[in-house]
């Protein structure tokens, strides 16, 4: 039987959170589903995390995803959107660390270059390959969950190659790799 795996993409966010799988079958990928965790209506920012692990939680439990790729908040001027960010994309990788599935971080630039051969390209752009590369019908209204997608496929295309991003295989390894970063 041919190796096969489910990788979870994931596009963090606060206002909305961009998810998409595909299913490996030795070297050939197929697309499973896309959607988007709408979190506009709720005000308290603790309300929108919980709302983020409990999904993603869902996901895996539902899926059961080999490995996660989830895309990395970029460094912007606004530091209070980055901070926000940087927690959305931390309840996430943390739902998927608590079940023991492997983790691996991409940069935005990473993931539309290895979509669609530019690290510039627009929502648009990536949507549009990641349409004709997987066969799908239609394209959503809110590009959040290609975004999610693309992170999955990005991963995909990124397999075997020696450097891929920041890789967690559970909390043992998210520590030993960060802990310059934490004051004891």
């Amino acid at each position: 039987m041919a190796n096969e795996k489910i990788i979870l993409g994931i596009d963090p966010g606060t206002t909305i959170m961009g998810f998409g799988l595909i299913k490996v079958v030795g070297k050939k990928m197929e697309f499973i589903q896309m959607n988007e965790l709408l979190l506009q209506k709720y005000n308290d920012p603790y309300t929108k995390l919980k709302l983020i692990f409990e999904r993603t939680i869902e996901l895996i439990d539902t899926y059961h995803p080999d490995e996660i790729a989830i895309e990395a908040p970029f460094f912007g001027k606004n530091v209070q959107s980055m901070l926000k960010l940087g927690r959305a994309q931390g309840v996430a990788m943390a739902a998927g660390l608590s079940r023991q599935i492997p983790i691996t971080e991409y940069l935005p630039k990473k993931i539309k270059m290895a979509i669609t051969g530019n690290g510039n390209a627009s929502k648009e752009q990536v949507a549009k390959m990641l349409q004709s590369v997987l066969g799908l019908k239609t394209l959503p209204k809110n590009l959040d969950s290609t975004d999610g997608l693309a992170a999955a496929v990005c991963h995909f295309y990124n397999e075997g190659r020696v450097e891929v991003g920041k890789s967690y295989t559970g909390w043992d390894t998210f520590v030993k790799q960060n802990e310059k970063r934490v004051k004891k």
